[in-house]
């Protein structure tokens, strides 16, 4: 089973805390990690390719290859992922030719990207020790821009370019859809959101919202292959004015994954990977327009590294998996009729699964037949097993299915000596442990079960089971079979021995969520990925690795309370236990487990009052000033560039064309009145959300605050007072740049769609001419100067031309000036500050700067920068993003900080931050680290700078 967790490597640049995500996927269970590769990061210059700082592929390959993980390398060359261009550089929206086709042009554009990627990708596969074992060509190459349609050319020039690349492993793909697409690949695959991404109303459920023809498309599309899915809803993408990552949590929350999940493992899904299971952040420039800064999607895993409670619920299940080897061998049975199967209730459906191999276990997966139903229902199972139909429960009474729940009932299940004949509470897990099979089971609290066991025959006795530990009462009864049924109701936990030979443990799902399933590494380089000799232990937020040395067994994890463990071990495994390197007082249960107490080590830490600091405030809006040169800006000059999108000014207006890709963008049109223009009117396009400030020569003279929905907009903006003719004038326009869009479809030219200025007119004077026009961006444009930090940390904003945004730059002469206090008049103001940090080590402590939102300021945009790294888009009356997570690496958790903040007053008015905090987010014990801090480059006087 390849039970994969989707990573984005570039939306986290601290190398050393990869590990710690890929130790959190591989305690759920899983056996893989899934990565989209960033093109447009790597080469953000046409033929300069660089792997630098955070863009190192290596680190994460260790890191998953330390951590026991495989990984499915995705390097596109295009791949969607809410990314900037989708993961097509900058400089393709004006190279020629349509992309993502065999057009000439693009062929040759993406083929230095895949021989450099593909050959570190190669390096690091499962033939050469390494841990890949997919490589995924394109990205859901599904949809296509009319007229055209699927160019099987490109697909198999791709396939080609990867192999030649010396991709040795199966190559994959994943269509958007079960729709036949790029079917060439080794392993086909395909996607699927089911619940869709209504953040705002996460408790509604479309009643056919649980998709069941996947496998009759699997069998249509490609039958000899696993059935795979590439990308499973694991959460939710959230826009500017959305409503937030919470939102998307419980839209995708636990019941989400009882009900989705285990629909796709009645369809024998057994490559089955989850978007996103750590979504990360979104610094930089990162994101196209249709999202913000955290890319949090609500996954498992918060932004901050935080476990959801949805975490606990996949644990469950990817554990059973990993214990089920007939599942890898099933097929379903009756997908298509569904409804009423096996239990005669209309309001369920039941897939029936079977292990068409071994010709026995059976996999009953029931759910509601309307998913949006929130009703409990009553129903009786009647499932053949091998020693004929039974109607389940057999020792009376009935089961229940709750609104928005689902259930995987076995029958035939093997789990070491013991069969279960039957079960309709859930497997966790089970272990052959000093000879007695352990087989942990659970359901909802207060939830009727029932369990036959086929035991090992032991002459002249008869099976018996009794309640060694735990209030639960058990009703039991020997079936004619001479099977052993016992009837029980969850509740917390309850131990139950059957015979010498096995252990039952009954739990609750909060109970069953507290289980860790822990294997110590064997030998060899792949040591991190045995199977064998499982430790289960119960207790802790998070259990990571366990070990065995001269009988020590040897426990890490994190904890933020007073943990109660429960051991599970061989006892010649365990004669001694220690937790995080501190040895543990245990005690033998009378069943034969050990326990053990160990409070949390959560010492408190003193975080600065950030107003209280000092604080220094410069101009970061020379550029109306009137002795203000822009000799060295780029002039705008083209007459025309590759791109279908609509422009009505004499001269190219848009960013992209010149290098400039991302942040903000200033233009500045140089003219000479006529003496009859009263306004200016134009036509901009920014990209959702987007806004922009307007001056002629030092007055300003309007803007566009920005809203949620608009990427573009055309307005007049009056002057002042009149003009005298022959006079010379300047217009100057901020602009935000959001991103380059996406281009999901095939042969689209949507990733063109430009930045910039669509067209422009003088108000009362039509034969007003624009001398020049210039523009400017990131220092250095597609040449970059900050080749650690990367090609999207950094606009075009004074302030980050100049560098001021980097540690030890020299503020000593700026005025006093916090952004609390703000400016009085639009423009934008930079402001600088340092504050130090102590936070001990071994411990986890994430933090989060804070806006607290205010509807008394006016319209305001203002960018954090955190030692150099832009790591914060906040805009106060779009929001949703209030709280911006930094992490442990880019702050420096021991030492001094930098912190830099630009305000951009969008009315006139000015503006102010209401309040800024640096705030904790969780305290957590941790047995992970140290901690490298990400590179960061201190400020140097930038040669032509301006």
């Amino acid at each position: 089973m390849v039970f994969s967790g989707e990573v984005h490597p570039f939306r986290n640049p601290v190398q050393s805390l990869h590990f710690d995500v890929l130790q959190k996927i591989k305690s759920m269970g899983f056996s893989a990690v899934s990565i989209y590769i960033h093109w447009g990061l790597l080469e953000p210059e046409r033929g300069e390719i660089s792997f630098e700082g955070f863009r190192d592929l290596q680190p994460f390959f260790d890191a998953a290859k330390k951590a026991g993980l495989y990984v499915i390398a995705r390097p596109g060359p295009y791949i969607n992922a809410e990314t900037a261009g989708g993961g097509l550089p900058g400089w393709g929206t004006y190279t020629p030719g349509l992309w993502r086709t065999a057009n000439a042009s693009y062929v040759e554009a993406y083929q230095p990207y895949i021989k450099a990627v593909g050959e570190v990708i190669a390096n690091n596969q499962i033939t050469h020790g390494g841990p890949v074992i997919l490589v995924q060509a394109e990205n859901e190459y599904s949809g296509f821009w009319p007229p055209y349609t699927e160019d099987f050319e490109y697909e198999a020039q791709l396939l080609k370019d990867f192999r030649n690349a010396g991709i040795v492993v199966p190559i994959t793909t994943n269509d958007a859809w079960p729709g036949g697409h790029f079917t060439s690949v080794d392993i086909y695959g395909y996607d699927s959101y089911p619940n869709g991404f209504d953040c705002a109303h996460p408790y509604v459920w479309s009643p056919d919202a649980v998709p069941e023809y996947f496998w009759g498309s699997h069998e249509q599309l490609n039958p000899e292959d696993p059935n795979a899915v590439y990308e499973f809803q694991g959460g939710g993408f959230d826009g500017w004015g959305g409503a937030g990552y919470e939102g998307c949590s419980v839209l995708t929350g636990p019941e989400f994954e009882r009900v989705f999940y285990k629909n796709q493992y009645a369809m024998s899904t057994t490559i089955f990977n989850i978007y996103m299971t750590f979504g990360g952040t979104n610094w930089g420039g990162i994101s196209h327009p249709g999202v913000y800064t955290s890319y949090d999607y609500g996954a498992a895993i918060t932004e901050s590294r935080v476990l959801r409670e949805k975490y606990y619920e996949t644990k469950l299940q990817a554990n059973f998996l990993a214990v089920s080897p007939a599942y890898l061998t099933s097929k379903p049975q009756n997908i298509g009729s569904t409804q009423g199967s096996f239990t005669g209730n209309s309001a369920l459906k039941t897939t029936q699964t079977l292990d068409v191999v071994g010709n026995k276990t059976g996999f009953y997966i029931v759910r509601q037949t309307d998913a949006s139903s929130f009703a409990v229902q009553s129903y009786n199972l009647t499932l053949p097993t091998s020693v004929g139909a039974l109607q389940i429960p057999v020792l009376g009474g009935s089961l229940t299915l709750s609104g928005k729940d689902s259930k995987i009932h076995v029958v035939d299940y093997a789990a070491g000596s013991t069969t279960l004949l039957y079960s309709t509470s859930e497997i966790l897990t089970w272990a052959t442990i000093d000879g007695q099979d352990i087989i942990l089971l659970y359901g909802n609290q207060g939830e009727l079960h029932e369990t036959a066991f086929i035991l090992p025959q032991t002459p002249g006795s008869s099976p018996f089971a009794r309640v060694v530990s735990g209030t639960a009462t058990i009703k039991q009864q020997v079936l004619p079979s001479g099977a052993l049924a016992i009837q029980y109701t969850a509740t917390d936990q309850t131990v139950v021995q059957i015979g010498p030979k096995l252990k039952v443990f009954i739990l609750d799902r909060s109970t069953a969520y507290q289980y860790w399933v822990l294997h110590p590494p064997t030998v060899g380089s792949f040591a991190s990925f045995g199977t064998e000799n499982p430790i289960i232990v119960k207790g802790g937020y998070l259990l990571r690795t366990a070990s065995v040395s001269d009988g020590n067994l040897a426990i890490t994890g994190d904890l933020n309370d007073t943990a109660t463990f429960e051991i599970i071990a061989p006892a010649a495994s365990s004669r001694t236990v220690s937790f995080n390197s501190e040895k543990l007082n245990t005690k033998k249960t009378s069943y034969g487990t050990l326990t053990a107490s160990r409070n949390a080590h959560l010492p408190d830490v003193d975080l600065p009052k950030l107003n209280s600091l000092t604080w220094r405030a410069a101009d970061s809006l020379p550029e109306i000033l009137p002795n203000y040169s822009d000799e060295k800006w780029t002039v705008a000059d083209l007459e025309t560039t590759f791109n279908e999108w609509n422009w009505t000014t004499p001269l190219i207006l848009f960013s992209s064309p010149y290098g400039y890709h991302t942040g903000n963008i200033l233009w500045r049109a140089h003219f000479t009145a006529t003496g009859m223009e009263t306004g200016f009117s134009a036509n901009i396009s920014g990209g959702l959300a987007f806004a922009y400030s307007m001056w002629l020569d030092d007055s300003f003279i309007g803007a566009w605050t920005g809203d949620a929905p608009s990427d573009t907009h055309n307005d007049t903006h009056n002057f002042p007072s009149p003009l005298v003719s022959g006079s010379s004038h300047i217009i100057t326009i901020l602009m935000d740049h959001m991103g380059i869009e996406q281009s999901w479809a095939g042969a689209s030219d949507w990733f063109r769609m430009p930045r910039g200025v669509l067209g422009y007119s003088f108000v009362n004077s039509p034969d007003t001419n624009v001398t020049a026009w210039k523009l400017t961006g990131n220092l250095g444009g597609e040449s970059y100067v900050d080749h650690v930090r990367g090609p999207l940390n950094e606009g075009g904003l004074y302030a980050e031309r100049q560098g001021w945004h980097l540690p030890g730059f020299d503020d000593s002469k700026w005025a006093l000036g916090k952004p609390t206090e703000g400016i009085s008049n639009p423009g934008v103001a930079f402001y600088r500050t340092t504050f130090d940090l102590n936070i001990p080590h071994g411990v986890d402590y994430p933090l989060a700067f804070v806006f607290t939102n205010s509807t008394t300021n006016p319209h305001f945009r203002a960018k954090l920068y955190v030692n150099g790294y832009q790591f914060g888009r906040y805009i106060n009356h779009i929001g949703p993003q209030k709280v911006f997570p930094v992490p442990q690496g880019i702050l420096r958790y021991n030492g001094q900080n930098t912190l830099a903040v630009s305000l951009w007053a969008t009315d006139a008015g000015g503006a102010k931050i209401n309040s800024l905090n640096l705030e904790l987010r969780q305290k957590v014990e941790t047995s992970f680290g140290p901690i490298d801090n990400a590179p960061a480059p201190t400020w140097r006087q930038r040669p032509n700078a301006f």
